[in-house]
Parts: C-alpha cells; sequence; structure tokens
C-alpha cells in the first residue's frame, strides 16, 4: 500500500482536532490509539473500496461465511503488518515522540467471539483475503461479547465485556443498509396475481438490522475484503405517550426487546427464554445476510434468480446459521413469487456446511414449540421440506421405520438443524481426518450412506500472520534469516528449515524461546501479580472449559506431582509453571466448578514453600486473543489432552506448533495430523485410542474403580475432591468427585476416560522432564515442529475448500514492491 507520512501525520492531528478537540499534547492514550487506528484505515480505504470496485465490475462468484462468531483479536497491530505499513507508522509515531506499544495496548478485543470456532473464522477471512479470493463474513455485532471473566476466590465470575465503551475506529455504520427482521405474528394467506396462494406474517415483533462494516485486509495484496456484522434495534422502540404518562420502563420496552437480540454471545440457554433468544440471534444475522445478498442481487440482475448460485456460495459454520435455509426459501417463494422447485433448486445449489463437532448436544436441536412460536413460517417451510424429504425417505428405505424417524428434521417433538443442513447443502464437511472419518462411520452414518458425495474433509488451519509473524516477531526473524520471506503466504516453505540444526541455531532458537517466556512472566507479574519462573517448563492449557477437553485430568496429575513431593521430600521433579487459561460457558455448573479447583489447588500449591520453587500453578484471567498473543510463543508444552474421538479438530494445538512447543496429545483430532507432519518421536502420545473407547463402549465394559484400585495415588487425588483437603464443606466438588466414581445424571462414571487414562499422561509428563533436561534435544525437537508446521496453515484450509466446494476464483489485486509478495518471495529464498 502506498504510504505518505506526512499525510498521516497530518489526518492524525486532524482526528485528534476533529473527533476530542485536543492537540498531541492533551491526547490521553485511548484518544491516540483511535486517532492512529483512523488514520490507517484512510490508508486501507482506498483498497477497500478499490476491491469492491472489482468486485462490481466483474461479477464473479463470491462466498459468504456466515457464523455466530468471528474472534477477530485486536485490528490494529494485525492490519498494519498485513497492509505492509507497520514500520512506517510506527516511524511516524517515533518521530512524534508517541509510543507505539503504548498505543497499541489501549485496543480492546472485540467481543464476538469465544473459542475456536470463531478463531477459525477470523483466520479464514484473513486467509482469503491474503489469496485474493472474494469472501465476506456475516455475523454479528455483540455489545457485550460473551463476558469479562473474573476470577474472585476462586470462581470464575460474568461481568459484561465492554468492549464498545468507546468506539471502534475499525468499523463503519451503514445505516442505508439496514433491513427488518420480523419475529412472531401469524402466517396470513392471500393470492398472487396468476392465482397462486402467497403467504405472508402479520402482527409480527420488527426488528431493525444495521450493519456495520470491518475491513479485512490481505497480507502483501490490494485485496481488502469485508466482514459485516448487524446490531438489533426497534424501528420503534421509544414510546413517547407512555412516557409522558410516566410509565418509563413501559416506554423503552421494545426497545430493550429488540436491542438483547445483539446484547451478547451465547446467552444462557439453560431455560426457554434463553433458548428462544438463541434461535431469535440466530435468525436475526442469518435472514438480515441474505437479505442483503438478494437485495443487492436484485439490483444487479432483476428478479431472474437462475444466476444467483452461479454467483453465491454460503458457508454454514455450524448449525447456528443453519436457519438460513429456510430463510432463502421464504424470501424467494413469499417475496418473488417463485414456485417451490425452482427455490429449492437455488437453495440447494447455495448452501454448504461445516460441522464442528460430535457432541450430541452442540447438535442444535429447537423444540417445536420454540420454533413454531418465534418463526411461525420458517416453521412452516421446514414442515415442508421434511414432508417432501420423508417421501425420499420412504422411497429410499421402504421397510425401515426406525431409519425414516431417526432421519426425520421434524422428530421428537424437536427441529434438528444438523439434518435441515446436511438435507439441503450441497457439501457437508468435517474439520480434521479422524472426525470426518467419526463423522461418516457413526455420527451421521445414516447421512453419509444416503449423500455420499455431500461427505468431505477440511482440516482446519490457523493464519501464520497473526500467530507467528505477529505474535512471534523474534522467531520471524530466526525464520526469514534461514529461508527468506515467503513463508508469510506459502507456511509449507517452513520445511527448509529443517536442515538448520547447528548448535548455533538451536542456541539461537532456545534464546528466543527464554526472551518469549520472560515477557510472559512480565505480563503475569504485572496483570495478575504471579512471580513465575522464565526457567521452569511451561506448560499450557488454553482453550474453552469444557468436560471432553480434560482439564480436569491436567489438574488432578498436579495434584498427584504435589502430594508426591509432600510425600517423599527427596523427590524433586523438573521445575515446572502450569498455566491454564479458559472460560466456561455460564450456565455450565461442572466446568466452572473446574475453574474453581483448578485456582484452589493453586492456592495451596502456590503458598506451600516446600514445593513451590518446582511446582507452580497459574490460571490465567480473562484469556482472550490478545493474551494468547503472548502465550503462545512462550509455551514449552502444548496441552492437547482430549478423549479421543471428541475434539473435532483443534486449532491452538496448531499455534503452538508452528511457535515451536512440543505436543502433550491423545491421538484426537489434528492432533494425529501433527503428528504425522513431525514425527511421533517429536510428541508425547499417550491414552487410549478412538478405537478402543468404541470397542469399551460397544460392550459396556468400562470400570473407572480397577484404575483406581491399580493406583493408590490415582484414588487419593479422587478422595481428595471430597475428604476436606480442598473444601472444608466438602461439597465443593462432590460433583466433580461423583461425575467420575458413581456417575451422576444418569451418565455411566467417567464418562470422558480421565481415569483410564491418567497413568500413561503420569509417564508422558515424565518423558518431558527427560527430554528437557538435554535443552538441545528440546530445542530440536521444537524446530523440527515449527518445520513441518506448513500443512497447518489456513492458506491451505482455503485453497481445499476452493478447491472442492467453493469454486472461486482469484480477482488478483498485487501490490508493486511488495516484500512479501509471493513471486518476490521465491527469488529471495535461500537455497
Amino acid at each position: 500500500m502506498k504510504f505518505d507520512a506526512a499525510k498521516f501525520k497530518e489526518n492524525l492531528e486532524g482526528r485528534l482536532k476533529r473527533q476530542y478537540g485536543k492537540d498531541i499534547s492533551q491526547a490521553n492514550e485511548h484518544d491516540l490509539f483511535d486517532a492512529v487506528s483512523a488514520s490507517a484505515l484512510e490508508v486501507i480505504m482506498e483498497n477497500w473500496m478499490a476491491t469492491r470496485h472489482e468486485y462490481e465490475k466483474k461479477p464473479t462468484k463470491q462466498l459468504y461465511y456466515l457464523s455466530a462468531e468471528f474472534l477477530m483479536g485486536r485490528a490494529l497491530s494485525n492490519n498494519l503488518i498485513n497492509a505492509e505499513i507497520a514500520d512506517q507508522v510506527k516511524a511516524v509515531l517515533k518521530d512524534m515522540k508517541l509510543n507505539y506499544d503504548m498505543i497499541e495496548d489501549q485496543e480492546p478485543d472485540a467481543g464476538l467471539g469465544n473459542g475456536g470456532l470463531g478463531r477459525l473464522a477470523a483466520c479464514f477471512l484473513d486467509s482469503l483475503a491474503t489469496l485474493d479470493y472474494p469472501g465476506h463474513g456475516y455475523g454479528i455485532r455483540y455489545r457485550y461479547g460473551m463476558f469479562e471473566q473474573k476470577i474472585e476466590n476462586g470462581y470464575q465470575v460474568e461481568y459484561p465485556d465492554n468492549w464498545l465503551a468507546h468506539r471502534d475506529p475499525w468499523e463503519i455504520k451503514r445505516s442505508d443498509l439496514a433491513v427488518t427482521v420480523k419475529f412472531g405474528g401469524n402466517i396470513a394467506y392471500g393470492k398472487t396475481p396468476d392465482g397462486r396462494d402467497r403467504y405472508y406474517v402479520e402482527n409480527a415483533e420488527e426488528v431493525v438490522a444495521t450493519p456495520y462494516d470491518m475491513p479485512i485486509v490481505g497480507f502483501g495484496t490490494g485485496t481488502v475484503n469485508t466482514l459485516r456484522l448487524w446490531q438489533a434495534s426497534s424501528p420503534n422502540g421509544f414510546d413517547l405517550q407512555l412516557f409522558n404518562n410516566m410509565e418509563y420502563n413501559r416506554a423503552v420496552e421494545r426497545q430493550n426487546s429488540a436491542e438483547n437480540v445483539s446484547a451478547v454471545l451465547y446467552p444462557n440457554d439453560n431455560g426457554p427464554s434463553g433458548k428462544a433468544l438463541r434461535l431469535k440471534q440466530q435468525y436475526f444475522f442469518s435472514s438480515a445476510s441474505l437479505q442483503d445478498l438478494v437485495r443487492h442481487y436484485v439490483a444487479d440482475h432483476g428478479t431472474d434468480f437462475s444466476k444467483f448460485a452461479d454467483l453465491h456460495v454460503i458457508q454454514l459454520n455450524d448449525t447456528h446459521p443453519v436457519v438460513a435455509i429456510p430463510e432463502l426459501m421464504r424470501i424467494l417463494l413469499d417475496e418473488y413469487n417463485m414456485e417451490w422447485d425452482a427455490a429449492w433448486d437455488i437453495v440447494t445449489k447455495t448452501f454448504a456446511y461445516t460441522n464442528h463437532t460430535i457432541l450430541a448436544e452442540a447438535l442444535e436441536k429447537w423444540p417445536i414449540e420454540i420454533f413454531q412460536g418465534l418463526l411461525p413460517r420458517i416453521y412452516q417451510i421446514v414442515e415442508e421440506i421434511n414432508r417432501r424429504f420423508m417421501i425420499e425417505l420412504r422411497e429410499k428405505y421402504p421397510n425401515d421405520y426406525e431409519k425414516q424417524g431417526r432421519m426425520s428434521i421434524i422428530n421428537n417433538g424437536k427441529v434438528y438443524m444438523a439434518w435441515l443442513a446436511i438435507h439441503a447443502g450441497f457439501s457437508v464437511n468435517g474439520v480434521a481426518e479422524l472426525h470426518t472419518r467419526l463423522l461418516k462411520e457413526k455420527e451421521l452414518h445414516d447421512w453419509y450412506e444416503l449423500y455420499p458425495s455431500k461427505f468431505n474433509n477440511k482440516t482446519n488451519g490457523i493464519t501464520q500472520r497473526r500467530w507467528l509473524l505477529s505474535a512471534n516477531p523474534e522467531l520471524s526473524k530466526f525464520i526469514t534469516d534461514r529461508i527468506g520471506h515467503g513463508w508469510e503466504k506459502d507456511l509449507s516453505l517452513l520445511k527448509g528449515l529443517e536442515k538448520f540444526t547447528s548448535d548455533k541455531d538451536l542456541n539461537e532458537l532456545i534464546s528466543i524461546k527464554e526472551n518469549n517466556k520472560r515477557r510472559l512472566a512480565e505480563y503475569l507479574k504485572h496483570t495478575q501479580n504471579e512471580i513465575i519462573d522464565p526457567e521452569s517448563i511451561f506448560d499450557v492449557q488454553v482453550k474453552r472449559l469444557h468436560e471432553y477437553k480434560r482439564q480436569l485430568m491436567n489438574i488432578l496429575h498436579i495434584m498427584y506431582v504435589y502430594n508426591k513431593m509432600l510425600e517423599d521430600p527427596s523427590y524433586k521433579p523438573a521445575k515446572k509453571t502450569y498455566i491454564f487459561g479458559a472460560k466456561s460457558a455460564s450456565g455450565y455448573r461442572r466446568a466452572k466448578a473446574i475453574i474453581k479447583l483448578i485456582n484452589t489447588v493453586a492456592e495451596r500449591i502456590n503458598n506451600d514453600r516446600r514445593v513451590n520453587d518446582r511446582l507452580h500453578v497459574v490460571f490465567v484471567e480473562n484469556y482472550r486473543v490478545s493474551v494468547a498473543e503472548k502465550i503462545f510463543p512462550a509455551a514449552d508444552v502444548s496441552e492437547q489432552i482430549s478423549t479421543a474421538g471428541l475434539e473435532a479438530s483443534g486449532t491452538s494445538n496448531m499455534k503452538f506448533m508452528c511457535n515451536g512447543a512440543l505436543t502433550m496429545g491423545t491421538m484426537d483430532g489434528a492432533n494425529i495430523e501433527i503428528v504425522e507432519e513431525a514425527g511421533k518421536e517429536n510428541a508425547f502420545i499417550f491414552g487410549l485410542l478412538t478405537d478402543e473407547i468404541r470397542r469399551i463402549e460397544d460392550t459396556h465394559s468400562y470400570n473407572p474403580q480397577e484404575y483406581l484400585d491399580r493406583n493408590p495415588g490415582l484414588a487419593k487425588v479422587v478422595e481428595q475432591l471430597v475428604d476436606g483437603t480442598y473444601d472444608p464443606s466438602h461439597q465443593l466438588f462432590k460433583e466433580l468427585h461423583d461425575s467420575l466414581v458413581y456417575g451422576i445424571e444418569g451418565n455411566r462414571a467417567d464418562v470422558y476416560y480421565v481415569l483410564a487414562d491418567f497413568d500413561d499422561y503420569c509417564r508422558a509428563q515424565e518423558e518431558v522432564e527427560v527430554l528437557y533436561a538435554n535443552k538441545k534435544a528440546w530445542a530440536k525437537a521444537a524446530l523440527i515442529n515449527i518445520a513441518n508446521a506448513g500443512k497447518f496453515s489456513s492458506d491451505r484450509t482455503i485453497e481445499d475448500y476452493v478447491r472442492d466446494i467453493w469454486h472461486l476464483k482469484k480477482v488478483a489485486r498485487p501490490v508493486e514492491g511488495s516484500a512479501f509478495s509471493t513471486t518476490k518471495a521465491k527469488k529471495t529464498t535461500k537455497k
């Protein structure tokens, strides 16, 4: 991108004057962040507008990625790096005697996502723009994100994540493109001019969806795509008559009801009102997005929809936006008077579905009374889709009534959203080779048998621009010094690092890791008053808190080691700092108990002088992208210890890998492919395999008591959950204890095989200590992991989607003189 230092400085000073009525000397830190970001957006805007003009000038198929989450992280540093103006901006600020790092730290993490689902969506958008593909995101502009996590007395406490307390300088409000989304009401009937029945909804609640656009800046290219987020409001939310009657709460009731739709990511859905709000959110952004697409199509092509599927492909990121399928049917049928078969033909050529889990509770099923009451016309359309589908099933499986019942989209009083997505979509993909195999063989076997050609695998990936180039500049320089530029856009080039294993290379790699560990230690000291030893092994598990991810096994092992140290003073394990970071869903009781347990154990160990020179436990409060960018470069061990067969893919494992951490993991999700790339000898693999677990479950032969009997130390740790060691009331961790030993809520004991895998996990942890004692051998294993991380770039994932599902064409906007263009990289790469 062209950068004019004088103009940038002029824009910055002008922004301060116009927005805040201040000059540089009067501006506070946030004022400066806002002005720098707004000035950078001015530079980016030229390419953003040019990209839109290019797409309009040459109509081509475009991707629209519908997702409930986009975990974008901070925008300033990422956009400056991708636009290749970071050094120039820093130079201007330095000349103005302004501290860039201080300015960067003023940016809050955008509260638009929570876990891997949202971070994957963000990586995909980055890769689409970087690879010059026309691909955009649609989601919700959550006013308060999910929540800001505070740890109080060891408990997770949720506070509003007020990330929009100030304006977001990276978004542009597009009030001119607002649309109306309707909820509830009753279905009315009429006639079209040619005598056909016409359906519409009367007496509905109307919610205005206003779009806010964010630029998605491609790296080393002129392409800037768009993330469009919808905010909810009421068209007539303030009732002046009620207000003047002094009924102040009622006067704003409709406005509050509408704004709730885009207030919080994943509101607690343990009750009917929570479920209704979640469904409302999903329909809100799905309907708004489709209205937006159809409006633009009609403006360009009129009401002949024969080219719609040629110009649009919509990827449904999990089941949250699947209600878009009947919504597009509604728009085509009710607003444009299409016949059913013609509309269905368009729909089935437009939508593709990504499945992110095999957990039954994550495959959304909406109670009919909620779905029908909130979306009466949409439910009617789903009923008709299902009626026609059941005719097909009866013809295909005429005597298999059980299968017909299992596959019915409406069944047992619920609407099965995954079934709707598979039936209507033209593609169904899993996100790792094992995950896709399990979908075909087990969870979605009926559907694979019916639609084998729809199923395919697309192993997840991450963007190296954020997770290596931006997050770990020292390691990035180490890489570029040896293999040249180019890896920033082609991560497979990292393979060239394998030959750099001299003592000099390994010592430099060790030094880089030590520096990153010191930086993380300083951060934790500053933010949480945690004093940790950078010379200890940093063993890290950061991800969403869920029982299948087995943070519980991790903390039980720490308790186990602690007990051994107390019982045998001569036992001196390697110095280790265990780092956790995770948010639990607000209504997930046992997950929140695990957070309490981690913090309770941490408080005990960290204050015990007998062990705290060798053992330390940290729970990182309010884990988020900007914190992750500090943690991944500093990690030695990457904890990926989910029960085999339950983690669809994982992406933290990939971020750790490219930053030189060694995987401690089960053969689950993308761990399998990581081991295939880097070698099993460069990871610590343990635990039951998926097929072994399947055999145990098929024979109902699991007895957790035998593992407690076999290992008295494990039995003691489990008993300590309820014997008063960590909780005088004996009640705080009783549910965790009972879930392991007896089983609760109709489930058998130890559903996630924590006890079965515990001994092997201990063995793998001992292997960590042995290898870490040889710093050069550890560094070599880390180097091999980095060198073989190429497969796990989201660029590769996107190319796979394009080749097999989306069939997009590049709309190239090359940047003259880019230091990171692929063409130039090939010339500069060292042989």
